[in-house]
């Protein structure tokens, strides 16, 4: 085949130190260099905005890649010379003027290099033996030379799309747990401050709140989003320790009148100095009720349990790297799921802390396969509560389930 290509363009266009710039780079393209051209347009698709095209170039870009006939773009001919006519065609009819536009636009972000020949036609000679001596056309010689460039921009887009859609998620869930627990609070009449610090009644925490809300603009980027989330998990904190503080003190002075109660009834037979003692027959002996000994909780490795449930990593602040960074994911998580603290209380005494989070990650990693996460959740309570449930099981089956799917191509 000829070395020698068209540097120029033909007619009226003039060639730009751009043009210039990407036929150099397409000279440093290694011959046995191959990329899957389906796999790059979509990475193409998804790094549109950083690469400077827009979607009805990208519709002429994929009509381009047609006339290649390999799926592979590798070798030294990967010039096409469609026609106008067949090239709009397969472009969704688009008209000629707009085709002309989107050509140069594909061709000035450097995807494509324009070979045009003397007359402006495209097309390709063939020698004696039938193979293709010199081309004109579009060339696709770039796409392969910047395919780890586009990738990894593409990457970079979809880790920003997912974190814009976790600090998104992140300001929904605060919202709705945040309003939930105001309102519960206010008809429970629990206190809004703790010694003294904070606000003093629910309306200036409710106010407080309204004021972060507000300043989430309808269309927010992700350096916006994430420090209001911060703001609103904060806060969501906050209110979660007043109404857990709470329940603690119910539980604490329900618990001592309890065991008050017993100690008024707990001797049969009182002194006689002060009262005639009873017949023998007629003495009632009282029991005390034993107080709920809460359950010792059995160590699991961390990488164990993140292995059997890896789906709470994606709702931890900074990832998880110790039992602390995982229990307070798990309480984000729980209220995420909409477990009630009563749920939540009763399977910490039964099971223990620790169990009950990693509990908690299970329903999570399960998915829809639990329509309620609290019945399940006091399913297991009463389970635990009976001696009849153990946690290395679930946990085992998660792992087995994972390492049973298929893996992505």
């Amino acid at each position: 085949m000829v070395n020698h290509a068209a540097t120029t363009p033909f007619g009226r266009r003039t060639l730009t130190l751009a043009h210039v710039a990407s036929q150099a780079l397409a000279k440093e393209r290694l011959p046995e260099k191959a990329v899957h051209k389906w796999n790059l347009f979509r990475d193409i698709c998804t790094a549109k905005a950083r690469l400077g095209v827009n979607e009805r170039a990208l519709a002429v870009l994929d009509a381009l890649l047609t006339f290649h006939p390999e799926t592979v773009l590798t070798g030294e001919q990967l010039v096409v010379f469609p026609s106008n006519q067949q090239l709009a065609l397969r472009a969704h009819g688009m008209s000629p003027a707009t085709l002309r536009r989107h050509l140069a636009v594909l061709v000035d972000s450097g995807l494509i290099i324009r070979r045009d020949s003397p007359n402006g036609k495209r097309y390709a000679r063939k020698g004696r033996a039938g193979d293709i001596e010199l081309a004109f056309g579009f060339d696709l010689s770039p796409l392969v030379v910047r395919s780890a460039e586009i990738e990894s921009a593409a990457e970079d887009v979809r880790l920003e799309e997912r974190a814009l859609k976790l600090a998104r998620e992140r300001v929904t869930i605060c919202r709705r747990d945040i309003a939930k627990m105001i309102a519960t609070a206010m008809e429970e009449g629990v206190p809004a401050h703790q010694a003294g610090q904070g606000p003093s009644t629910w309306q200036e925490i409710r106010a407080l709140y309204r004021s972060i809300v507000d300043r989430i603009p309808r269309t927010a980027p992700r350096e916006v989003l994430e420090p209001i989330a911060e703001e609103l998990s904060m806060l969501a904190d906050e209110i979660l320790n007043l109404l857990e503080l709470h329940i603690k003190t119910q539980n604490l002075s329900g618990n001592e009148s309890h065991s008050e109660r017993h100690k008024q009834n707990s001797n049969p037979q009182p002194p006689i100095d002060l009262e005639p003692s009873f017949p023998e027959s007629r003495v009632v002996k009282v029991e005390i009720d034993p107080e709920p000994v809460r359950k010792a909780e059995r160590p699991f490795p961390l990488g164990m349990v993140l292995d059997a449930c890896p789906d709470i990593i994606d709702y931890a602040r900074g990832g998880i790297s110790s039992w602390r960074d995982f229990l307070a994911t798990a309480a984000v998580v729980r209220s995420m799921l909409g477990i009630s603290p009563s749920a939540w209380l009763d399977a910490q005494n039964a099971m223990g802390e620790t169990e009950a989070s990693i509990v908690v990650a299970a329903i999570l990693q399960r998915g829809e396969a639990i329509s309620s996460a609290g019945g399940y959740l006091r399913g297991l309570t009463r389970k635990a509560e009976a001696n009849e449930f153990s946690i290395g099981p679930m946990l085992m089956a998660l792992i087995g389930s994972r390492r049973r799917e298929p893996k992505r191509a």
